[in-house]
């Protein structure tokens, strides 16, 4: 009987022997197979099971076709991890043999044999297959109604497989190494309203990734933020990924400087880390996220106790309860922490926000007396406070100040300061004080030069307009639609048109549009020197243009 069934079994030799009979011969074994109790599918099992060849199987079942039910059955009989192997033979070979009647599988069959070998952990095996449908999906992923089609179909299929959660770290470890970080977090989060929480390994894959890409600055601190959220914690290679980001985008000294403030010099990189989050969160308004995520690092002793009352502190004044923060600080006062100059600075930032500037002018004296020393936000704070409250000589002492202990103020704040001081017609001080803080490693912008050319302009003074024009094009700064206003205006306003149609000329060669004021003005002082051809020219070229004066014109006047 055994020696019987060897005769029965086809090898290489018999189709050898068989020749032009062999098709007919393994039709008749299938036909046998497929009798009473068999299926194709469990022929071809079967058929897997004993190793036959690719080509053996393709002079098989040269007559059968396979479609999807056949083909899902196959898989799913094979479904175990000790016939991972035979299924994915399967896979490769009814694709590229074409009997399944296109050139490839569905999606569902994709699905469900990554499913098989994620669950026998032949890895790179599904790592590939994962590549290959989510690269073919690709556009698809642009629009988000198809974005979740792969990750859905896996769940789909999650419990016919009898599958693992590892599937799905293979999943978004395959979106991290394509670049495809949008679609990542996006699945990561649609994942865990599902139930499924990925693995450190899988979170610090989507960091690394991120992290060498340029411009993804937000959303790595995004993907950060949702992990310590859903109490998944970093381990020493996710803070190193996290203190490179920070170098990358510059900002590590930042923060470090922020906790020296608070505690002193030396803490640890987790520190760091963990203080940026909380306080990137509050400072964009995030509050009641910002004070959850604390509260998860703090629980696990990764950020520092006084920098998180401090950080309490500042989340209190950002929701403008001024009470509360107050009452927090005194908290942080009665558990035996000291006053730091963090706390003090965005005290006095509130206060200058509320135009409370006698009230931080006294902070600030506090804050020294204590031996707490100010630093530049201290100072760009009050600056800003005192020129907006009309202190203008206590803004300017401040700024001088600054720079006396070696501190460059904001744009923000020296715009502040130099925009009032020259409304106020102290245009030599303001000029004065640009060069000495410019002298310090100020960078000027095009803000700043306004307000000068603004206030020289008002006075009339065509040499310094001209100086500190000719100062931007020298310093790269392209001057824009308000600085060729203003120089127009103040040529119009001295009579000086010569000049005035020279810069009209250049402002339109660098595609600058004229509004209406400046053709008004232009053609008001024409029309005042009687030079009505110039008149002329210029209203035709406002009518050409589709622009209307602010008042109708009399024809005559060309006459």
């Amino acid at each position: 009987m055994a020696s019987s069934f060897r005769r029965n079994i086809p090898t290489v030799t018999n189709l050898v022997l068989y020749g032009k009979h062999a098709k007919r011969f393994f039709c008749h074994e299938l036909m046998v197979m497929d009798g009473p109790g068999h299926t194709i599918a469990s022929s071809v099992c079967h058929s897997l099971r004993k190793g036959l060849s690719w080509d053996i199987l393709c002079r098989k079942y040269d007559s059968v076709k396979f479609d999807a039910p056949i083909v899902e059955k196959v898989l799913l009989e094979l479904k175990e991890p000790l016939e991972a192997k035979r299924a994915l033979k399967f896979f490769h070979w009814v694709a590229r043999t074409n009997k399944i009647g296109q050139s490839h599988h569905e999606l569902k069959h994709y699905c469900v044999i990554i499913h098989i070998l994620a669950r026998a952990r032949l890895v790179n095996d599904a790592r590939s297959l994962l590549e290959s449908i989510l690269k073919r999906n690709v556009e698809d992923e642009v629009d988000c109604s198809l974005r979740f089609s792969v990750v859905d179909m896996l769940l789909n299929t999650y419990k016919i497989t009898n599958s693992c959660p590892f599937v799905f770290d293979l999943l978004v470890q395959s979106y991290s190494k394509l670049r495809m970080f949008g679609a990542a977090f996006d699945v990561c989060c649609f994942l865990e309203e599902h139930g499924f929480s990925l693995s450190l390994v899988t979170f610090n894959t989507l960091l690394h990734f991120i992290q060498k890409s340029p411009d993804n600055s937000n959303l790595i601190w995004a993907v950060y933020g949702h992990m310590i959220h859903n109490r998944i914690y970093p381990n020493e290679t996710t803070v190193r990924i996290m203190i490179n980001a920070l170098c990358k985008a510059g900002e590590l000294q930042k923060f470090v400087d922020i906790i020296g403030r608070i505690h002193g010099k030396g803490c640890s990189p987790v520190v760091i880390v963990n203080t940026s989050l909380v306080f990137r969160m509050l400072e964009k308004g995030r509050i009641e996220e910002g004070l959850l995520v604390l509260k998860r690092v703090l629980q696990k002793h990764l950020i520092l106790d006084s920098v998180s009352y401090s950080l309490v502190v500042y989340a209190r004044l950002r929701s403008r309860d001024i009470k509360l923060a107050h009452e927090t600080y005194e908290q942080m006062l009665g558990s035996g922490f000291h006053p730091n100059s963090f706390i003090y600075t965005i005290f006095i930032g509130a206060c200058c926000e509320e135009g409370k500037v006698e009230e931080a002018l006294n902070l600030m004296d506090e804050m020294v007396n204590m031996g707490l020393n100010p630093y530049d936000d201290t100072y760009n704070s009050l600056i800003i406070g005192c020129a907006k409250s009309g202190a203008l000589a206590e803004s300017f002492r401040l700024c001088q100040e600054m720079i006396e202990r070696d501190l460059v103020p904001s744009n923000s704040a020296f715009n502040e300061m130099l925009g009032k001081l020259c409304q106020s017609g102290n245009v030599k001080d303001a000029n004065e004080m640009l060069t000495v803080c410019m002298e310090k490693g100020y960078l000027p912008e095009e803000a700043t030069f306004l307000h000068l050319i603004d206030g020289y302009g008002r006075e009339g003074n065509i040499q310094e307009v001209l100086k500190l024009y000719h100062e931007m094009e020298f310093r790269s700064l392209s001057p824009g639609l308000p600085i060729f206003t203003s120089l127009l205006t103040t040529f119009c306003k001295c009579r000086k048109l010569v000049e005035a149609d020279k810069f009209l000329a250049i402002m339109e060669s660098r595609s600058l549009c004229p509004s209406i004021c400046i053709y008004d003005q232009l053609i008001s002082a024409h029309l005042e020197e009687g030079n009505k051809e110039r008149t002329h020219q210029l209203y035709k070229e406002l009518i050409r243009k589709g622009l209307r004066l602010t008042r109708p014109m009399n024809p005559s006047i060309f006459s």
